[in-house]
């Protein structure tokens, strides 16, 4: 486990406080206004250090660059603008999809991702 750092708090924090997936560079732009002097490859450290040690989650989206949450989360899923290009979070899930599996084959898990413009854009 790496030492407590203001730079590490300071990225803990912004992913507590927005609660969406964020990417390295929307972490590094919020986490700057609490330590102006981070850079980005701070941030990509303490990412890996928190993935590392279970504090956090890559959300993978496809076609797009990882972005990260905070672990501990229920399952949920994604919305993404495409317009601004951020990442929200989903509460809930529709449930057993068992029913459009093919026969013959099981599914083990699922990702939903809703696409449109956030109330910022829209």
């Amino acid at each position: 486990m790496e030492r407590s750092t203001r730079q590490r708090q300071a990225i803990r924090e912004v992913l507590s406080e927005l609660n969406r997936p964020l990417s390295p560079a929307e972490v590094l732009e919020a986490a700057r206004r609490k330590v102006p002097g981070l850079g980005i490859a701070t941030v990509y450290r303490t990412l890996k250090g928190l993935l590392a040690e279970g504090s956090a989650v890559m959300v993978e989206l496809p076609g797009e660059p990882p972005r990260y949450e905070l672990a501990g989360k229920k399952h949920h899923h994604h919305f993404r603008c495409t317009r601004c290009g951020k990442v929200f979070e989903l509460e809930g899930c529709p449930g057993d999809l068992s029913d459009m599996v093919p026969a013959g084959f099981r599914a083990e898990r699922h990702e939903i991702v809703l696409y449109g413009a956030c109330t910022e854009c829209h």
